[in-house]
């Protein structure tokens, strides 16, 4: 589906940064119901973990049982490949919550065990969810960095679902930098890419309803929302039901509709708490302080502001930044390790090589001096004769 290119301001707001997700049927969730039964070992794990995905986005406390289940029978039976699918699971639920650290450690465990099974379809993956973490917290170089890297590599594995991810990653990020001509064309090639495999995906369109959003035409940016959030309640996907209802509760705010934006945030409200997706409270909390001092209501918007200011700091105490400083060293000392392992590999191939070489000279010299003293004998023996 292709979006005239438009023309955008310099106007910069604070987005929550989501990864699409893929809606699964009702008739793949009885077939995954009904193999749980049934399946032992290291498919029961595959299947537990198959199910959180189904869960996630419409149930997240349902969810996480199952992935938490699944890597104790992971860990259990010594399911590597398991055992980082769970932990991966675990960080995208932990980072719905709003518990950025725990999401981040988890990334690296689940990172950490795909590197020693060269999955490199894994790799990419936890990469990309990396990414999101650095980018909610506004370090927008590594973001890219690990945004970048998993879009080649996903690319290069020709992986069509997991590009539309990427590609909105990357879309949200360079308008997060304002570079808004680039995140469309982003958003733009994920929307093509989702509708030619057979289904148009709501992110994308809700991601280009952000960028009308950002450029003031408020009309066309409600247009886009509208029809995401009907294609994501298709999905059943409920987080991304609950970012455009904070959506169209700022833009009705910021378009003077103070009735209809609070009927949204109130539900964008309701939906946060029953999904436990505190990491969306606070541009709720600013959406709806900004719409009580529109209409005027001071002593609800300084309230409001107050609340805004007390879930923002859950999300980035001082002991929250210590320890994803921590996670950030092991994630550079696990690089490290790579290198050294890499520099390794080559050593012992040189140190082959090399000894490949020696052999190689040590059996030519005794192969020529058995020649010669066959030649000395053959000599002497005709010496003799004589």
């Amino acid at each position: 589906m292709a979006i005239s290119k438009i023309m955008l301001t310099r106007k910069n707001l604070v987005l929550v940064l989501l990864t699409v997700s893929f809606s699964t049927s009702a008739s793949t969730l009885d077939s995954l119901e009904n193999a749980l039964k049934t399946a032992k070992g290291d498919l029961k794990v595959k299947t537990l973990n198959e199910l959180f995905r189904f869960y996630m986005n419409a149930d997240p406390v349902k969810a996480i049982g199952y992935t938490r289940e699944a890597l104790t029978l992971a860990t259990e039976i010594d399911d590597k490949k398991g055992m980082a699918a769970s932990y991966n699971n675990l960080g995208v639920a932990y980072k719905s919550q709003g518990a950025l650290e725990k999401s981040l450690e988890y990334y690296i465990i689940s990172l950490r065990i795909y590197d020693h099974l060269k999955n490199k379809d894994g790799i990419a993956t936890t990469k990309s969810n990396i990414g999101t973490i650095y980018s909610m917290r506004k370090d927008y170089g590594q973001a890219m960095k690990y945004f970048e890297e998993s879009y080649k590599e996903f690319s290069e594995l020709k992986e069509n679902q997991k590009l539309i991810v990427a590609m909105n990653n990357l879309g949200n990020l360079h308008s997060e930098l304002q570079l808004y001509e680039k995140a469309l064309k982003y958003f733009n090639q994920a929307a093509q890419l989702s509708e030619k495999a057979g289904k148009l995906y709501a992110d994308p369109i809700n991601n280009i309803g952000n960028l009308y959003y950002k450029q003031g035409n408020y009309a066309q940016a409600i247009d886009f929302y509208k029809k995401a959030i009907q294609l994501a309640k298709r999905e059943n996907n409920q987080l991304t039901v609950l970012n455009i209802l904070i959506n169209l509760g700022e833009v009705y705010a910021r378009n003077g509709q103070s009735a209809k934006a609070e009927v949204y945030l109130d539900s964008a409200s309701q939906l946060s708490k029953q999904l436990q997706a505190f990491v969306y409270e606070p541009p709720i909390l600013k959406s709806q302080a900004y719409n009580f001092a529109r209409q005027n209501k001071m002593k609800q918007a300084y309230e409001a502001m107050v609340l805004y200011d007390n879930a923002k700091e859950k999300l980035s105490s001082e002991e929250s930044n210590r320890k994803i400083a921590q996670m950030e060293i092991a994630i550079n000392l696990h690089a490290k390790e790579k290198e050294i392992e890499a520099l390794k590999d080559q050593d012992q191939i040189k140190s082959l090589e090399l000894k490949n070489s020696r052999m190689i000279i040590s059996l030519s010299i005794l192969a020529i001096i058995v020649t010669l003293a066959f030649i000395n004998l053959y000599i002497s023996k005709r010496k003799v004769s004589r």
